[in-house]
């Protein structure tokens, strides 16, 4: 004689509330989420109206300029980066190791990308002086500082984690 296997409850519908619209309910988040989320838009918003207050026209032209920009030419670009240094580190075995490469080169080149006038030296001085109560110089050398520091802790992460991983191999047999 086989057990009688219990069939699983259905779940009942609340009465007078119709199955189309029970598929149109949003989920939402907690009450501090959403207030948080009006928060940001609220801030967003103020931002953008300051923003477009002065010369709209030269903004909007940044933000289509950098949109292009980053789609047509810098995002091929750095895709082909990446499958380049994947293909040589499966050629070498050492594929996980990528991503220590990764992590720090995506760092440096995200603050070469917003600091980049100040790096190249491309920015009015006494403009920009007037503006911050600072020299606009050395920051070439910072970001370069920056980016050695961010494959140095990389390469240490990594060099630790390769250690770690060495001691807790069991021992060859000859």
């Amino acid at each position: 004689m086989t057990p009688r296997v219990p069939r699983p409850l259905r779940a009942r519908r609340p009465v007078g509330f119709p199955r189309s619209l029970r598929a149109l309910r949003l989920p939402l988040g907690s009450p501090l989420q959403l207030v948080l989320l009006a928060c940001s838009f609220a801030l967003a918003g103020y931002a953008g109206v300051r923003l477009f207050a002065g010369d709209w026209f030269g903004v909007a032209l940044w933000f289509v300029g950098a949109a292009l920009l980053h789609d047509l030419v810098l995002l091929p670009l750095y895709t082909a980066a990446d499958r380049a240094a994947l293909r040589a580190a499966g050629r070498a075995g050492r594929r996980p190791w990528v991503g220590y490469v990764r992590v720090p080169a995506v760092l440096s080149g995200l603050l070469l990308l917003v600091w980049f006038p100040l790096i190249a030296g491309q920015v009015d001085r006494r403009r920009y002086r007037l503006a911050t109560g600072l020299p606009p110089d050395g920051y070439l050398a910072r970001w370069l500082l920056i980016t050695a520091v961010l494959f140095g802790g990389s390469a240490l992460v990594l060099l630790v984690r390769l250690r770690r991983a060495a001691k807790h191999r069991p021992p060859a047999v000859h």
